[in-house]
């Protein structure tokens, strides 16, 4: 193994779900050390959350621009740093470590605003530094399978994709009960960004449906609602899509569809057969080439491919999933650092969402704001 790569963490202080997600994940295959943190914008929770993970007092810091100068400077200061802040620090918190040199690993989406985004993926470029986006779902073995296999011209031509991503959580007012962190800044528009359910889970769904099928978005017409009162951005959308070369796709995803948790979903079918696959039952892709039965591929039984079991960790039949996608992120992300830190490529068979990938993501979400404000109109990409 060689030597961890000192990674340090801004925002996911004690009590942050998603914060917790990015820790296990970064330790699950031994790649990185957590060394370093500004965990909360309040300095008392900051260094209680930094105790509480074992962080050294100096190398736990209440302000993150202060925390990339210092780190900068030290001699086993951080290598990289994982973003898990609200949307609207994603660019403010990026900046200041790109600029510096530090590689950067950010949950999504990318920013709050198409502005940002584009400014952040300026910086990004031109900075020696790599730029990973978490979209985890990218990570699982089934989800890399159906990758390849589209690639490789296994369902021919692709005529139609759907993706659906509906949640239940914010089908009542939760925001408004004064102990839902969560629910708190993901519905308010200055945190959040002007989309609600297509900022949060919507951007997972076009990003899976890009990553899959390789086709890049031309326009979209998108119907956008807040159904509970009060609700300052959207909890459901309708997004019709329309991809380069004539595909067309349907997107939904809703936050307000009691009885779905997280039941990400989907469906792209060719001109030659289909694929189908569903996150809440992750290790299972079925196959349909046209005219003959509809075949199960597991991660690991007949049909199964090299690229989906580069990235599976248990035996097949063992249930694997969110965090081992989440850890897959990570490790490419290992392999990319530690080639860009010998001075080398990175492996041609590394993937992962880049910054390019997420403007892309908030490009989508501004679009159907634009849209749904013109009685769904069909908007191009801005």
């Amino acid at each position: 193994m060689a030597e961890r790569i000192r990674l340090g963490m801004i925002g996911g202080g004690k009590g942050a779900f998603i914060g917790a997600v990015h820790r296990i994940a970064s330790r699950m295959d031994g790649h990185f050390d957590l060394v370093a943190g500004a965990l909360s914008s309040t300095p008392e929770k900051a260094r209680e959350s930094g105790e509480w993970l074992g962080l050294a007092p100096d190398r736990s810091y209440s302000d993150f621009r202060e925390m990339a100068i210092r780190e900068k400077r030290l001699k086993d200061g951080i290598d990289a740093v994982a973003i898990v802040t609200p949307n609207h620090m994603h660019y403010p918190v990026a900046r200041e470590f790109l600029k510096r040199g530090i590689h950067v690993i950010c949950d999504k989406p990318l920013t709050s605003a198409l502005p940002d985004a584009r400014r952040l993926a300026k910086l990004a470029h031109e900075s020696d530094a790599l730029f990973v986006l978490t979209h985890n779902y990218t990570g699982y073995p089934m989800v890399r399978q159906a990758r390849g296999m589209i690639a490789g011209g296994e369902i021919g031509t692709i005529r139609v994709v759907q993706v659906e991503y509906p949640q239940d959580w914010l089908t009542e007012a939760v925001e408004t009960s004064g102990d839902n962190k969560q629910s708190e800044w993901r519905t308010d528009p200055a945190r959040s960004g002007a989309g609600g359910s297509t900022g949060d889970i919507g951007t997972h769904a076009f990003n899976l449906a890009g990553f899959v099928t390789g086709l890049e978005l031309e326009s979209l017409s998108a119907d956008l609602q807040r159904f509970v009162e009060g609700r300052r951005v959207d909890d459901n959308a309708h997004v019709m899509l329309r991809y380069k070369g004539g595909a067309r796709g349907m997107l939904w995803c809703s936050q307000v569809a009691p009885g779905n948790e997280n039941a990400l979903r989907l469906r792209v079918y060719g001109d030659r057969g289909g694929l189908e696959w569903a996150q809440e039952d992750p290790n299972y892709l079925w196959f349909t080439p046209f005219g003959e039965p509809r075949r199960l591929l597991t991660r690991a039984g007949a049909g199964a491919r090299d690229v989906s079991a580069r990235v599976s960790r248990t035996p097949g039949g063992h249930p694997e999933g969110y965090l081992e996608g989440f850890a897959n992120i990570y490790a490419e992300a290992a392999q990319a650092i530690r080639a860009k830190m010998a001075g080398q490529p990175v492996p041609a068979d590394v993937v992962y969402p880049t910054v390019d990938d997420g403007v892309a993501g908030v490009a989508f979400v501004d679009a159907c704001v634009r849209s749904s404000a013109r009685n769904a109109a069909w908007i191009r990409l801005a």
